[in-house]
């Protein structure tokens, strides 16, 4: 079994003084490695029996496309406001300073379906509850969150009202 941490590279006072930026990319690179990490969400999600994953902009695409192409269910984009074409469904939320919205194409779920939300990592679930509201809103039925990385320091989970399950985690 590969050491998944092994792979992610910290880069300190990135993008801010103080702040650890934890990069997938290196992840990315490592072919087994990311083999691996694909792998092991498979193994957590398959037995859930999804419809879809909602991959969370932008790293969470990354994790959601291939997981979604292994378990044969669909998947949706979750993208900043401004960056889907056609209709879209909104929703604000608001951030230590300031807001922002997500954003995805109207008509795109249907009520009734089983979703897993997917992202590359879970710090404060600000995002990732943003993102609940607005999937429930169409009438979803989220089941699972799922993260390569929790940054368990800062209390993100309790934010989610859903199972959270990540494969790496950090204590600050």
């Amino acid at each position: 079994m590969i050491d998944l941490k092994q792979h992610i590279r910290s880069l300190p006072d990135f993008p801010k003084p103080g702040i650890t930026f934890y990069d997938i990319g290196t992840l990315l690179a490592h072919g087994p490695a990311w083999r691996e990490t694909v792998a092991r969400l498979a193994e957590l999600v398959r037995p859930l029996k999804p419809d879809v994953l909602i991959g969370i902009e932008s790293r969470g695409f990354l994790v959601a496309a291939p997981l979604a192409a292994m378990l044969g269910t669909g998947f949706v984009m979750m993208r900043k406001k401004g960056k889907l074409p056609g209709r879209t469904l909104a929703y604000s939320y608001d951030l230590e300073y300031g807001t922002d919205t997500v954003e995805m194409q109207e008509g795109i779920l249907h009520s009734g379906q089983r979703a897993i939300l997917c992202d590359d990592l879970l710090a404060t679930g600000g995002t990732a509850a943003a993102t609940a509201t607005l999937v429930r809103r169409a009438g979803v039925d989220i089941i699972h969150a799922v993260f390569i990385i929790e940054l368990s320091f800062l209390n993100g989970r309790k934010k989610l009202d859903m199972p959270v399950t990540s494969l790496v985690s950090y204590n600050e």
